[in-house]
């Protein structure tokens, strides 16, 4: 896995913000997922880098990112990161929370983004609503107000699995690194810290504002409230299409990275990375 040292730093109001850059060409962000950093996009940033310029940053309060001390959005964050680049549209891969920033990013600075891929995600409106989700989400909550690392961590970690599965169905490196990850921003962070994100509401009404290509790719363990969801914004955008990852969960992206690269290389390389005369819908796609 890569380390501190191999990150850059971009110095901002509210303290320094890391990310990796590595590859040269058409530029593509990586998003990372809640609670973990730009580490978990470490097996795709090498086959991504072969053809493309990658920056896979850490989100503010995650990894080797300052902490908040101020009101702050995701978006803007992120903006501040692309103009400071100076390359270009680029096209946003986001893997849960990294798809949300990915889809504030492109309704709330559109000029910034070429494309936008989701994973494991919609918009910040969505919500789970099965009681399997709900139940760990207010374990999760509850730990973390206590200060619970042990309590939290257990039920953090059932994510990866998901329902239906356990850890023993999950790759223990994969198990390993996300306990890392995790570990590393609860650190930074106390109990009683003040939430200062303002986040984007209203987004998955705006969906046909986003004028550029958009992907959302989805394990197919996920619950079909969430495929239903991805469907419905993908229809919305006019140059919207979906993709299903078979085996995966909502860690769809870490678990089949090869698979996750092959079917974003094929978005990519079918015309996301450049700007389109004409939008064509393409057909859902089923990844085995």
């Amino acid at each position: 896995m890569t380390d501190a040292s191999d990150l850059r730093f971009l110095p901002s109001a509210d303290g320094d913000l890391a990310y990796r850059d590595t590859g040269s060409g058409d530029l593509v962000v990586l998003l990372h997922s809640g609670f973990l950093d730009h580490r978990i996009w470490d097996d795709h940033v090498p086959l991504l880098a072969e053809r493309y310029r990658v920056v896979a940053p850490d989100t503010r309060g995650h990894g080797f990112s300052a902490n908040a001390t101020a009101p702050f959005r995701w978006a803007d964050d992120l903006a501040a990161l692309l103009r400071h680049l100076d390359a270009g549209p680029a096209v946003l891969v986001g893997l849960s929370m990294g798809g949300v920033i990915a889809t504030d990013t492109v309704l709330e600075h559109p000029g910034l983004v070429r494309a936008v891929v989701t994973a494991g995600a919609v918009t910040g409106d969505f919500r789970y609503t099965d009681a399997w989700h709900r139940e760990l989400q207010d374990t999760i909550a509850g730990a973390l107000a206590a200060g619970d690392v042990t309590t939290w961590l257990d039920a953090f970690l059932r994510l990866v699995p998901g329902p239906g599965r356990s850890a023993d169905d999950i790759d223990p490196e994969i198990l390993r690194r996300v306990r890392e990850m995790a570990l590393h921003t609860l650190s930074k962070h106390s109990a009683d810290e003040k939430d200062s994100l303002v986040p984007v509401t209203g987004s998955l009404a705006r969906a046909g504002e986003i004028r550029v290509p958009l992907l959302a790719v989805n394990g197919a363990l996920e619950p079909a409230e969430l495929h239903t969801a991805a469907e419905r914004l993908a229809a919305a955008v006019p140059d919207g299409r979906t993709a299903t990852l078979k085996g995966t969960g909502h860690y769809s992206a870490m678990e089949r990275p090869d698979a996750f690269v092959g079917v974003l290389l094929d978005f990519l390389e079918g015309g996301a990375a450049a700007p389109r005369q004409v939008p064509s819908p393409a057909p859902v796609r089923v990844v085995r």
